[in-house]
């Protein structure tokens, strides 16, 4: 496993953001609201939800409360996961520096992008998400295609930017999302993952080992759940981002030599 290193949102080379919907928080113990008595005559409407898409996670990822399987996993908070020998993560952090956003993982010249958020009970989210992030992506120029994939429907895309010549390029882009009990787990593959489904399956597999932990709170639908540093990787950082004292410089002491060969 490499090294964690920060990076800011605004760094990202994915970022499509997923705006929490209007509803309030969703106490999923209650089946309905009440209604204003001038109103209670009427006929109730049935609330329209898209349900789950069925996907097979048999293999991950995983809900906590699925799997006792955790000891050789990075715990990051809402988000556990097993990153393989040669994997860095690095983990997503907003402007401020407050909050961490999401992990990626990157292996060679692939990466994976994973956020997780919350989700109401009884519906998934991702069907909704992905049509949205279809219509952000063409109406700037983008394209967007879904395909069947092995944790269900993905969206692969072609996301425009402005090159510093002026002209438009386009990244590619592989959008997968899981919708487990009560949260949703979005992951964005770029690199040579986004266009060869063998470098895919590699990141896939760390997508799989993913372990989300949502807790009991009552979350509004798409509130993103927040990431942690575990603290003896914190303490690490710290100590590794201490100055040196002056008995650890030794400034005539010989260093690394290249030697040319000719």
């Amino acid at each position: 496993m490499g090294i964690f290193s920060r990076k800011n949102a605004s760094d990202r080379e994915v970022e499509v953001d997923i705006e929490p919907t209007d509803e309030v928080a969703i106490d999923d113990s209650a089946d309905s609201a009440d209604v204003p008595s001038d109103r209670a005559a009427e006929p109730e409407q049935p609330v329209e939800r898209t349900p789950a898409e069925r996907v097979d996670r048999s293999r991950g990822p995983f809900d906590r409360s699925e799997t006792d399987e955790v000891d050789e996993h990075l715990d990051l908070g809402a988000l556990a996961l097993r990153p393989s020998a040669g994997t860095e993560l690095r983990l997503d952090v907003d402007e401020q520096g407050q909050q961490i956003t999401g992990v990626t993982a990157v292996q060679g010249e692939s990466a994976v992008q994973m956020q997780v958020f919350a989700a109401p009970k009884t519906s998934g989210v991702w069907k909704d998400i992905r049509h949205e992030i279809a219509d952000n992506l063409i109406s700037a120029g983008g394209t967007a295609d879904e395909y069947e994939g092995e944790l269900g429907t993905e969206l692969h895309a072609r996301m425009p930017s402005r090159g510093a010549d002026g002209r438009t390029t386009y990244s590619p882009v592989r959008f997968v999302g899981v919708d487990g009990p009560r949260w949703f787990l979005r992951a964005v593959l770029s690199g040579r993952a986004a266009v060869e489904d063998q470098a895919a399956e590699q990141m896939l597999e760390v997508v799989r080992s993913v372990v989300v932990t949502r807790g009991t709170e009552a979350r509004a639908p798409r509130e993103l759940l927040e990431l942690t540093i575990p603290q003896d990787l914190l303490a690490a950082q710290q100590q590794a981002e201490e100055p040196q004292t002056g008995d650890d410089l030794r400034p005539f002491e010989r260093g690394p030599e290249i030697t040319e060969v000719r």
